[in-house]
């Protein structure tokens, strides 16, 4: 009679499981990109009796949505001469294509909850930003200041100005390097700056720049802040006790959810294994009857 091979079943399958509990949390998910940052919405409502502008921003905005699977950015038109509608979209540069789909992808029915049917309006979530006005809507400067927030906390004891200011500083040139997008951290002040995806790079330096010169000006010694321009923008944490892994790295988040993707792919295999082991066992035992 063949040894039973259910005890060794069952002792892999509970680690198996043990393993996918351990690791798989650690996926983040788009959720962890759809913080509402802030929204502008314009007190001015669409005057649309046929109800053209309301089909052409629906049309806009499935556009901008379909297109956020293939790019991080993307800016186009909808509609004919003054009935026309321009918007855009952008995503955070770490972002994968799938959580730019699944970021940006929210942001119509938002943009509907928040605003209504306004001529323009912009959303900035944590990781994605979406936004359109009406043909002839005023323009107004890249530089100019749409939303600031500082923590409420401040830093104590000395050090911390020179940490934030030597963040600031990598961030400006790296923003030139990184073509638009850069996280960098110093010690224990982290750093992150994007620009618009159509802004030259001379003007994204200069942009994030002064977005860096209000922060220093609006936040003083707030251990975080947001300081969104027009074309770009940045945002700051301190933290004493050192910048947290998956801050510091904007690829640390991709990292994570390929091992957990690997872990569970090897567990999947592990399980069939176990499993036609475990049916071989039950056939040879019928035999030895």
């Amino acid at each position: 009679m063949g040894l039973s091979t259910t005890p060794f079943c069952l002792v892999s399958l509970t680690l198996i499981f043990m393993i996918c509990f351990v690791f798989f949390p650690s996926v983040k998910t788009d959720t962890d990109y759809s913080t509402l940052d802030y929204k502008g919405c314009s007190k001015q409502l669409f005057s649309d009796p046929t109800g053209v502008f309301s089909q052409t921003l629906s049309t806009l905005l499935a556009s901008l949505v379909s297109q956020s699977s293939k790019t991080k950015y993307f800016k186009t038109t909808s509609g004919e001469s003054q009935n026309s509608i321009s918007g855009l979209f952008q995503c955070r540069g770490d972002l994968s294509n799938g959580d730019c789909y699944s970021c940006i992808s929210k942001l119509p029915d938002m943009l509907n909850r928040l605003c209504g049917e306004t001529v323009a309006a912009r959303i900035q979530l944590s990781g994605c930003s979406l936004r359109y006005e009406i043909a002839g809507y005023q323009q107004i400067s890249g530089f100019e200041l749409l939303y600031k927030t500082c923590g409420s906390s401040q830093a104590a004891g000395s050090g911390f100005e020179e940490q934030r200011d030597s963040a600031f500083a990598a961030v400006e040139s790296g923003v030139v390097i990184g073509s638009g997008f850069y996280t960098t951290s110093y010690e224990s002040v982290y750093v992150l700056a994007q620009c618009d995806g159509d802004l030259g790079i001379p003007d994204c330096g200069e942009c994030v720049k002064s977005a860096v010169q209000k922060a220093q000006v609006e936040c003083k010694n707030s251990i975080s802040g947001q300081i969104y321009l027009h074309k770009c923008y940045i945002n700051y944490s301190y933290y004493p006790n050192g910048v947290p892994r998956e801050s510091s790295s904007g690829t640390g988040q991709n990292s994570g959810k390929t091992i957990a993707v690997v872990l569970g792919g090897a567990a999947g295999v592990g399980f069939v294994v176990i499993c036609l082991m475990f049916f071989r066992s039950l056939l040879k035992k019928r035999d030895d009857y």
